[in-house]
């Protein structure tokens, strides 16, 4: 279900011609507002999944933006995450993609190579700077041929708890970072303390994060250079097969995630673990209402591999159709750069991409627990992974519903996988 806030109503304004539009001054970092060609009333669609919290640092910012660029109005819509990307593939097939979208690293290659995406590089230093981000982040953005999206943070793979719900069944929390039997052991004190009502956790072996995490560890990446699948049917089943126990007794079983989907067992406050990435902690306040979060790094199978790495997710891109390439320019300026955008959104967004923003950020509480949990993985932290695969999102999806349905007990674990190895063949196209 989308929903659809509108900040300005445009009235008494004609549509004039748009095209050959562009930036005049510099953009963003906190400076004056960029200077454009024409003050002509313009309305840009923008996009973006998370909850009502992310909803709200949004359009906080987006009326920031708007008090700079009287001119322009930004009409914001927001999904869950499966949504929001089932509803973009619908929008590209018909060719009418939102002016501005948040965007994530998982499906560059596929909507830049198909000519999606606005090429930004065309207004670096007119429009949008770039001097304030680091090199290693800002190459996560860039192709062959271009720049298509610039991230607005970076995030890491990490173990979320509820101390407070921890501290209702008398569990000792986990300490992070030891080995999988380990957090198994955990999860499974906590369920048997929680007595039917509290779960130690989800069955993480549905998240494909997980399994690469697990190929890390073991020296491998999820894709091999050549774009393929690197790990066989049969390691997927035994993957699948290894959350089997925890299926059975430990982790809260998935019929009842999908009683209050779309929150999470963990938001819904019903585990007091979860796996995800770190940018996530201020929507798991959000939802779970808990005075506080903690978050520990995850277990590994090789403490000496440096299996964690930056990921740079949240991104913003622009539509190669859009009408408006400038104003669009300026907009994801404002939100990449703006010291106030750092303010509105923390680190709920990963830890800023931009030191413009992280100044304004002033990181305390909660957003501060996320640059003190990146701080602590150092030593784990090692070369982020290419860009995905063209059709890495659908990949992902599959593997995530694939390991739902085998925890509804719909499909055995070897039927999965071999489902799954025929949808990625025909995705990757080999």
């Amino acid at each position: 279900m989308f929903r659809t806030l509108s900040h300005r109503t445009l009235t008494g304004v004609a549509a004039l011609a748009v095209s050959g539009l562009a930036l005049t001054g510099c953009g963003g970092g906190g400076g004056e507002p960029a200077a454009l060609e024409t003050d002509e009333a313009i309305t840009l669609n923008y996009t973006f999944w998370g909850n009502d919290d992310r909803a709200g640092r949004y359009t906080e910012a987006i009326a920031a933006f708007e008090d700079e660029y009287p001119n322009i109005t930004i009409n914001e819509t927001f999904s869950d995450y499966p949504s929001y990307w089932e509803k973009r593939q619908t929008e590209a097939a018909g060719g009418g993609l939102p002016d501005v979208m948040q965007f994530d690293f998982t499906y560059l290659r596929e909507y830049a190579d198909n000519g999606l995406l606005l090429n930004l590089e065309d207004y670096f230093g007119s429009g949008i700077t770039t001097d304030d981000i680091d090199e290693s982040l800002l190459v996560t953005g860039q192709l062959d041929d271009g720049t298509y999206a610039i991230p607005t943070g970076y995030s890491a793979w990490s173990v979320f708890q509820n101390p407070g719900l921890l501290a209702e069944v008398g569990v000792e929390p986990y300490e992070g970072g030891t080995s999988w039997d380990d957090y198994d052991a955990y999860m499974a004190s906590v369920t048997e303390a929680g007595g039917g009502s509290v779960w130690g956790g989800t069955d993480y072996t549905q998240r494909i994060q997980d399994l690469e995490l697990e190929l890390r560890q073991d020296g491998r990446e999820l894709f091999t250079e050549e774009g393929e699948l690197n790990f066989t049917q049969e390691e997927l089943v035994e993957h699948w097969q290894k959350g089997q126990d925890n299926r059975d007794d430990v982790t809260i079983p998935q019929s009842r995630l999908e009683e209050i989907n779309p929150v999470s067992g963990f938001g819904s406050s019903l585990t007091t673990s979860e796996m995800s990435w770190s940018n996530f902690l201020g929507g798991y306040l959000g939802d779970s209402g808990a005075e506080e979060i903690t978050i520990v790094a995850p277990p590994t199978s090789a403490p000496d591999v440096k299996d964690l790495y930056r990921k740079v997710g949240l991104m913003q891109a622009a539509s190669a159709t859009t009408e408006h390439p400038a104003e669009a320019a300026a907009f994801v300026d404002f939100l990449i750069n703006s010291p106030e955008v750092g303010e509105i959104f923390g680190a709920t967004l990963g830890i800023p991409a931009s030191s413009t923003q992280l100044e304004g950020a002033n990181l305390e509480g909660p957003d501060k627990a996320v640059q003190d949990y990146l701080d602590s993985i150092s030593d784990r932290l090692g070369e982020a992974p290419a860009a995905p695969v063209s059709g890495y999102g659908s990949i992902e999806q599959t593997f995530w519903t694939l390991g739902k349905s085998i925890g509804l007990g719909a499909i055995t674990p070897e039927d999965a996988a071999k489902q799954f190895f025929d949808e990625a063949a025909v995705t990757l196209g080999n």
